[in-house]
């Protein structure tokens, strides 16, 4: 039995919820193994998939965050526009509005309707989503 093709970044990005962006920082970082084609591309072992889908969420915030100011609420809407992002969710009789990157609301797949939870920090607000 022959081993599974390695994938390419894109395949592995869209395998493991994120964008390519992402796969390109992990693979700086050492956090996923990928090797290169004769071309010089990058691709990812199916292995290295395995082994980071069985891996905790990216996202979980728990106790490692010093903020106190949590919002747990709905997101309401998101604009898109070059590489930034308007998030504006609804926590209760807050609505909060956060400018973040393009790839967060990729990453975290924010849109409307999906639970999300504000965390605002001095005058910054960050965005976790909800389960």
């Amino acid at each position: 039995m022959s081993e599974p093709a390695d994938l390419s970044v894109g395949e592995a990005a869209a395998a493991l919820g994120v964008s390519t962006d992402t796969v390109r920082r992990w693979d700086a970082s050492g956090r996923i193994r990928t090797t290169r084609d004769k071309g010089n591309r990058r691709r990812v072992p199916q292995s290295e998939i395995t082994r980071l889908v069985g891996s905790p969420p990216r996202h979980t915030v728990g106790d490692r965050l010093s903020t106190r100011n949590r919002f747990p609420g709905t997101v309401l809407s998101v604009q898109v526009d070059g590489i930034m992002a308007i998030v504006e969710i609804e926590a209760g009789p807050h609505r909060v509005t956060s400018v973040i990157t393009r790839d967060a609301v990729e990453e975290l797949r924010l849109a409307p309707g999906v639970p999300a939870t504000a965390m605002v920090k001095s005058t910054s607000v960050m965005i976790e989503r909800g389960a």
